[in-house]
């Protein structure tokens, strides 16, 4: 049986939660399950997946057991998704120096550009299911 995918994402980050929202939309099969980086939930996954805590600042995406960051983890999670989104996948052709330079870009300055909250995201009760806490 092959165990759901999960992203673990920064759930103080406008960016981040505007990510998740847009991911719960295009979803319709509702495959991919969330947690916040500060929930114990996601530490235990970090542990697990000898993640170190430098790596917490990235959008990390768990599929098959296997650990994905940045760009790669974006890439991946779009195949999950409705539409044509499943098309942006072909974007694993650049080379990774390349599209993690430009995630690096943005995940530097995503608090400065997009804001932060000061507590993470609560989910509605619709939603509770497809979060992991």
């Amino acid at each position: 049986m092959r165990a759901q995918p999960i992203i673990l994402f920064d759930g103080v980050c406008n960016l981040c939660n505007s990510a998740v929202n847009f991911v719960i939309k295009r979803d319709k099969k509702n495959e991919i399950k969330f947690a916040p980086l500060q929930s114990e939930t996601a530490k235990k996954f970090l542990a697990n997946h000898k993640l170190t805590a430098g790596e917490m600042k990235y959008f990390i995406f768990i599929e098959n057991e296997k650990t994905h960051i940045r760009s790669t983890a974006v890439l991946k999670v779009c195949r999950y998704l409705n539409g044509l989104w499943p098309l942006m996948y072909g974007f694993m052709i650049i080379p990774k120096f390349i599209r993690d330079g430009v995630y690096n870009i943005v995940a530097k300055n995503r608090y400065k550009w997009f804001g932060q909250k000061n507590e993470c995201m609560i989910p509605t009760p619709e939603l509770q299911a497809r979060f992991l806490n």
